[in-house]
């Protein structure tokens, strides 16, 4: 039988350079041969680094690896060529399939990727003193732990996501990725190190060398170092990992083998988009509904556009009077978190007639105020995750991460606070439906710059504490620091809560006005 699936194995290997994908395919393995090259040349270079340095690299280079192994498939979606209920109705062996799976799993290009990465490490490992014995052992552990969280991703993919796969979700996977991932990338792009290693950098790098995703490398360089207490506690944990990872593929297996999927109608399988998505209830249809009109909406989409490029445009004012550009630099984030929270202070209006299904359906007031800020959230915490770590590469002050990250968040959740409540009481009119985004309309219904003005300038004011304690953060040093991340953060969270509580309950009040504005404005 195991003999039988390497061949199958084997033959499904070869056979993706045929058929009309093949140039696409032998292009693939073109660029992941050279990354692989690439990477062993750096990983071969450490050989003459200081063990400490090649010791972080390694470590949170193959933390990464593992964590991709494990969540690549289930963000991507990728679909199990060898997928354990395709052998059911063979009859296998329950008890031999998962080792026979596991074993034809090392029999796949990024599986020799992994291979030829890992080998490098060990090679740089005995050469900065780790025993050879101890380092091929431990090598093989982390090879296998790494391609059984492969196993295990596809396998959770096949059990909870089989036909709930959509573009959405994988967009959703994608943007929590580059949340997480880019900011980390930048601040340790933005470090000098000269040959040594920063203090806060080892300090992680020894966390992370104790986690289940680093451990073996973690005590390769731990025995390099002689740290006896970090090589022990390394070993164990790479060890248990290794085994809670083949007791929860097998577990995997068994489950798949055994369990027969709900079938799902074709309707079903083509996907409701977001609707589909997001949760059953008024909540999820009414985020759902926007964030299909803010991505396909030209109206909506010229105001994400614009929002970045302000933000942007507002340095260069300052640079022309005379500002300082570390001073200057900082203005952006601040600027585009304000307008993201200002966005949807007329949105009731850009529903047009469409809002009689809220009101008609007796949608309360709170899910509605919420659903409609999803799709703000949804922009705006990724560019701002972005902006942010690259605004403090460019002035080389990481002192202000956690600073300018509660002005942004007070900003941010101020206005949409503030929103929810302006987009009810003071709606204006605004372009219909398939209009110019750029058309403003005049009627006599709408409330001129009340709506606008006061969502812009609320934010600022109840974001006052947080500026004056960023300010002192400039001013006198980063003692200030943690007050003004929580007061930022303590601001923006209170004034959408009550924001949000207080538009609910005026647009139950109020629908018949709404409705009335939509018709006529």
């Amino acid at each position: 039988m195991a003999a039988h699936v390497l061949r199958l194995r084997a033959a499904l290997l070869i056979g993706a350079l045929r058929g009309e994908r093949r140039l696409r395919t032998i292009g693939a393995l073109v660029i992941v041969a050279a990354l692989t090259v690439v990477v062993c040349a750096a990983v071969l270079s450490l050989d003459e680094a200081p063990v400490a340095v090649a010791r972080t690299v390694v470590v949170l280079g193959g933390a990464a690896i593992l964590l991709g192994f494990l969540i690549g498939p289930i963000l991507v979606g990728a679909t199990d060529q060898l997928d354990p209920r395709r052998f059911a109705v063979f009859g296998v062996d329950e008890r031999r399939m998962p080792w026979i799976l596991a074993l034809a799993a090392f029999v796949s290009v990024p599986s020799f990727a992994v291979l030829a990465v890992n080998v490098c490490v060990c090679i740089v490992a005995i050469q900065l003193g780790t025993p050879w014995l101890v380092a091929v052992l431990v090598t093989f552990v982390g090879v296998v732990t790494t391609l059984l969280a492969a196993r295990i991703g596809m396998a959770i993919n096949a059990l909870l996501l089989p036909e709930r796969r959509s573009r959405e979700l994988t967009s959703l996977f994608a943007l929590a990725v580059i949340v997480i991932a880019f900011p980390v990338a930048v601040f340790l792009a933005s470090l000098r190190w000269d040959g040594h290693v920063p203090a806060t950098v080892a300090s992680v790098t020894g966390t992370v060398g104790l986690t289940p995703f680093a451990a073996p490398s973690g005590f390769l360089f731990a025995v390099a170092l002689d740290d006896t207490a970090g090589a022990w506690a390394s070993g164990i944990i790479a060890v248990a990992t290794a085994i809670v990872s083949w007791g929860a593929w097998t577990w995997l297996v068994r489950r798949l083998l055994t369990t027969t999927a709900r079938p799902f109608a074709s309707r079903e399988r083509t996907g409701l988009g977001w609707f589909g998505l997001l949760p059953s209830n008024a909540f999820g249809a009414i985020a759902a509904r926007s964030l299909v009109y803010w991505f396909r909406d030209r109206r909506y989409i010229v105001n994400i556009v614009v929002v970045p490029v302000a933000g942007v445009l507002s340095v260069f004012p300052l640079l022309v009077a005379g500002v300082p550009l570390e001073i200057a630099a900082l203005v952006p984030v601040p600027v585009m978190a304000l307008f993201f929270g200002w966005l949807p202070h007329n949105d009731v209006a850009y529903d047009s007639t469409a809002l009689w299904t809220h009101i008609a359906s007796g949608v309360r007031g709170l899910p509605d105020r919420l659903g409609r800020l999803v799709p703000v959230m949804l922009v705006a915490v990724p560019v701002l995750a972005i902006t942010v770590p690259l605004t403090l590469l460019w002035i080389a002050d990481w002192r202000l991460l956690f600073p300018l990250t509660g002005l942004a968040a007070s900003l941010l959740l101020s206005g949409l606070g503030i929103s929810s409540v302006v987009s009810v009481i003071a709606p204006y009119a605004v372009s219909r439906p398939g209009d110019s985004p750029f058309q403003q309309p005049q009627r006599p219904t709408s409330r001129g710059a009340f709506g606008p003005a006061s969502a812009f300038l609320g934010a600022i004011v109840l974001s006052v504490p947080t500026i004056w304690l960023f300010v002192l953060t400039i001013v006198e040093g980063s003692q200030y620091a943690p007050a003004t991340l929580w007061a930022g953060v303590a601001t923006g969270v209170g004034a959408l809560l009550v924001g949000t509580a207080v538009g609910g309950k005026v647009f139950e009040r109020d629908g018949e006005r709404l409705m009335e504005f939509v018709e006529t404005a």
